[in-house]
């Protein structure tokens, strides 16, 4: 008679397989303990925040859109000396002059190039920001806070240092 038709080796690949599951389990720890994850800045904030406050940035952003009309006029930021500027005006076409526009630059994969620029040059509703750098070649996420009053909105960019044209996400 066979161990296997004597009904004894169960109890040994339950143990087994039990092994094998909190083996699996602990590995899964270590492994993601090491990886490098980085936090997400959408909204120039934790996401947990933002999560937290969703309905009110969405509301704001309607409240903004029915007043203002936002738009990124950059030429491209693939060029040595890049400047990001936006365009700022009322929904009938007006010029804004005083506008709080901060922008922050950074990469999708990393935070390692991340950049903040809040000192922009103000002329006829076009805020220009200089000193912008994208020293890597490839995708990047520029997101700006543009505030006016109590009104206020974000304005997500995906922009690309190969290719002129950029998108609002």
């Amino acid at each position: 008679m066979s161990k296997t038709s004597s009904g004894r080796i169960w109890p040994y690949a339950i143990g087994i397989a039990i092994t094998l599951v909190f083996g699996f389990c602990v590995a899964t720890v270590i492994v993601t303990s090491k990886a490098d994850i980085q936090e997400s800045n959408a909204y120039m904030t934790y996401y947990q925040d933002a999560d937290t406050n969703a309905n009110d940035l969405i509301e704001a952003r309607i409240a903004f859109d029915k007043k203002y009309k936002v738009a990124y006029i950059t030429d491209s930021i693939g060029d040595k000396n890049p400047i990001v500027k936006y365009s700022v005006t009322t929904v009938d076409g007006k010029p804004v002059e005083n506008a709080e526009v901060v922008i922050a630059i950074s990469r999708p994969e990393t935070n390692k190039f991340d950049q903040k620029l809040e000192n922009a040059k103000v002329q006829n509703g076009i805020y220009s920001f200089e000193g912008a750098t994208f020293p890597k070649v490839g995708v990047w996420d520029i997101i700006a806070k543009i505030k006016i009053g109590d009104d206020y909105r974000f304005y997500n960019i995906k922009a690309d240092t190969r290719i002129k044209e950029a998108f609002q996400y």
